[in-house]
């Protein structure tokens, strides 16, 4: 049987090693250069994998802070929605507040709701006192989201339309409201998981801008709550434009569903949305 060239080759040299002798320089010249080839291609994949990383971690970073608005209004609405069911269950009023001056929240911060509880409504009725379980604790509002206020009252688009507006006369709504910022009474859940309606503002523009000079295209999410009902939604603030079609129509200010997306809304959507809460 003859053998070809490259396998003799490598049988000559697997035998010289046995007995120790060295092997042919074009064998040697043969292993090295496939050594090189296979290095070679590591090198290509890591930089395809570097190219590959330059262009997608920016656009996922992008993405990430996109959602930390959107994210932080819907943990709010699930912390909202545990403190109306703890409510209903103790058969005791809850308070969801947000820290007053000179005051910190569990994170050493000022930006996370409060949540407190009347547990003598007889002895000390109008007392809440700060709640030291598990589920109050954590981040809520994500980095660089804030409250910027806290609106009493059934939205309505006249008042959307005179812009943002302090809540008056809190200390008409009872004791528990005489101390507090009027732009930022807190939210007090009745035994019976009812409570007066409720519109927290979030945002995450930079703090040192005044609400009231915010931009149509700044960044804010209204978290609404029906307190009546307990159902919470999320809307973005509506386009001045939107406000007018809302005000000739007279269509409420409030569409039952959450709307986050940053397109015009048509009369023709406003219509589908009735109809569907309608329908249920």
């Amino acid at each position: 049987m003859q053998m070809g060239g490259r396998a003799w080759l490598e049988v000559a040299g697997a035998g010289r090693a046995a007995v120790g002798c060295p092997a042919p320089a074009g064998l040697l010249r043969q292993t090295w250069s496939r050594r090189g080839l296979t290095l070679l291609e590591i090198v290509l994949v890591l930089g395809i994998l570097a190219a590959l990383t330059a262009a997608v971690v920016p656009d996922l970073i992008r993405r990430v802070e996109q959602q930390r608005l959107p994210g932080s209004a819907d943990q709010l609405r699930s912390l909202l929605i545990t403190a109306r069911s703890h409510a209903m269950f103790d058969g005791k009023r809850y308070r969801v507040r947000f820290p007053r001056e000179d005051e910190l929240d569990d994170e050493g911060d000022d930006r996370q709701p409060l949540i407190e509880r009347e547990d003598d409504p007889l002895l000390e009725p109008g007392v809440f006192n700060p709640i030291k379980e598990p589920w109050v604790y954590g981040r809520t509002l994500l980095r660089d989201v804030w409250c910027a206020q806290v609106r009493l009252g059934k939205p309505t688009v006249a008042k959307l339309l005179e812009g943002y507006q302090s809540n008056d006369d809190l200390e008409a709504l009872g004791k528990e409201f005489e101390d507090e910022d009027p732009d930022f009474p807190p939210l007090i859940l009745e035994p019976d998981g009812t409570s007066k309606w409720v519109t927290f503002v979030l945002t995450d523009v930079p703090r040192d801008r005044d609400i009231e000079d915010l931009e149509e295209e700044d960044p804010v999410i209204e978290v609404i709550v029906d307190g009546e009902t307990g159902l919470i939604w999320l809307q973005r603030r509506f386009l001045e434009e939107e406000l007018d079609m809302l005000e000739e129509h007279h269509w409420p200010a409030v569409l039952r569903q959450d709307f986050l997306r940053p397109e015009p809304l048509t009369e023709d959507e406003v219509l589908e949305i009735q109809d569907r809460v309608l329908r249920g």
